[in-house]
């Protein structure tokens, strides 16, 4: 399956700059300077307009320090800062395999214990070649799809709220898996999320309470949750789509391991100090078991996955980082055990340029940051919907097929228009003419093309400059 493919659903006016009163000069880490840190994000922010706001965390021998551009939201008149919060989306991963990672530490799982074993006898659990097991959940090699095919939100903009345990059970009992356990790395936000309910399950407490229990609490970090308390929302930025209009927060239920974290640049320093021994924890053992590399990864050489961190090794260092993106929001963390410098990026916008390589270049300068032609850098053109007659729509319905293994499927769900790509949730698409869609959830376009009689014969996916071609298959 091409990048496109997968990357399709995974996801200013006046600025503010300021720079925490706090803020240091960088010591003998070679992390950039806050001067040059500040105008990476005014570029993105103004110049691009790929975020509303940003706020950058660092940590080094010499100290921690914040470096902020832009505003909480079009309006806000208050400026960011390092206790401001986000969603952190998949960055909650690393949260979730750490709870693995420490009940291992206390005897209560094992990695290689079957999954099954912690769920209700009532779900029949997929199987190929072996048992999926608690570490295959959090390496990403379970053969559980990216997302799982039963989801059909009714609400785009908080596509995970709806989700519910009875749906997640339903859809393990039914689903067969395409590839051997164990057999390949594929980013799976199902098998991410199935991990946090089931450690959820096996600590008797919710998923939440059992990271404020586990991690947040042990480790002082007292902005990072997922229900927020009035003091807060207060301070939760909003989030933007790719054109920079607000959209709402995302609900995670019975997937809240993949990705319902909200937190603060400061709190996330804080998760930092301890991974590197700045601090003294408990969870030490347990984080240094998640740094062991136990696969190689979907993406460049060099390119490892541990328990939820990815480990890429590149320029002659390691770096360990995590990313994650939400409806409104592009987050990444990372850090280099070696130097003991960490960075935390997090935006308030779901730009397609997110926050990676902001994050890589400031840890490791030879990481180079997006050119200014990059296609990512591009913010999408409006597009307008028209009224399309459900009974219209019914023609382009039916099953296209990019390749043997990947494949898109185009439903009618009462007067929604639903396209869904093969291990993606279904997704909501619009009309904008009487052959061309568009998605809101993420930049790209559907062109249905008909054949000498008239008949749907096949689509075009458009996205990020890419314009692969699906053949109808029924």
């Amino acid at each position: 399956m091409t990048t496109t493919l997968r990357a399709l659903l995974s996801l200013l006016g006046v600025t503010i700059l300021s720079v925490s009163p706090l803020a240091q000069s960088p010591g003998t880490s070679g992390i950039a300077s806050n001067a040059e840190i500040q105008k990476i994000l005014a570029e993105r922010v103004d110049t691009y307009r790929q975020s509303v706001g940003v706020v950058v965390g660092v940590i080094e021998p010499s100290g921690r320090r914040i470096v902020t551009y832009g505003r909480t939201s079009a309006n806000a008149t208050t400026p960011l800062d390092g206790d401001t919060l986000f969603e952190i989306g998949s960055m909650s991963k690393v949260f979730t395999s750490l709870l693995l990672a420490e009940a291992v530490q206390r005897g209560e799982v094992a990695l290689t214990d079957s999954i099954s074993k912690y769920l209700p006898g009532s779900v029949k659990v997929p199987q190929r070649g072996r048992a999926i097991t608690l570490q295959d959940l959090s390496t990403h090699s379970s053969g559980l799809p990216r997302m799982p095919g039963n989801m059909k939100p009714r609400d785009p903009e908080n596509p995970f709220a709806d989700y519910s345990v009875d749906q997640l059970y339903q859809f393990l009992s039914t689903y067969e898996l395409t590839r051997d356990v164990g057999a390949t790395y594929v980013y799976s936000n199902l098998g991410a999320g199935l991990l946090g309910h089931i450690l959820a399950l096996r600590a008797g407490m919710d998923y939440e309470a059992l990271v404020k229990t586990r991690i947040t609490g042990p480790l002082g970090m007292p902005s990072t949750a997922i229900t927020l308390t009035p003091p807060l929302q207060a301070r939760l930025a909003s989030g933007h789509d790719r054109t920079l209009q607000p959209t709402k927060n995302w609900d995670l239920t019975s997937l809240a391991g993949a990705g319902a974290l909200r937190s603060s640049a400061n709190d996330m320093l804080a998760f930092l100090a301890a991974e590197m021994g700045y601090t003294q924890s408990t969870l030490a053992p347990a984080m240094k078991a998640m740094l062991q590399p136990r696969r190689p990864a979907a993406g460049p050489p060099g390119l490892e996955v541990g328990l939820a961190w990815h480990l890429l090794t590149a320029n002659g260092k390691t770096i360990v980082w995590h990313n994650g993106g939400t409806g409104g929001y592009r987050t990444y963390f990372g850090f280099d055990p070696e130097a003991r410098t960490g960075v935390v990026v997090l935006m308030n916008a779901s730009s397609l340029a997110g926050a990676d390589d902001i994050g890589r270049h400031i840890l490791d300068p030879k990481n180079p940051l997006l050119p200014a032609n990059s296609p990512a850098l591009v913010q999408p053109r409006p597009r307008t919907e028209i009224s399309l007659s459900p009974t219209t729509f019914d023609r382009f319905v039916g099953r296209y097929d990019f390749s043997p293994t990947a494949f898109l499927t185009v439903t009618r769900d009462g007067d929604r228009f639903m396209a869904q790509l093969a291990g993606q949730a279904a997704a909501q698409i619009y009309a904008e003419t009487e052959k061309d869609f568009f998605y809101k959830v993420v930049d790209a376009q559907l062109t249905f093309e008909t054949d000498a009689e008239g008949k749907v014969a096949a689509v075009v996916l458009h996205q990020n400059g890419l314009n692969p071609r699906a053949v109808r298959a029924n």
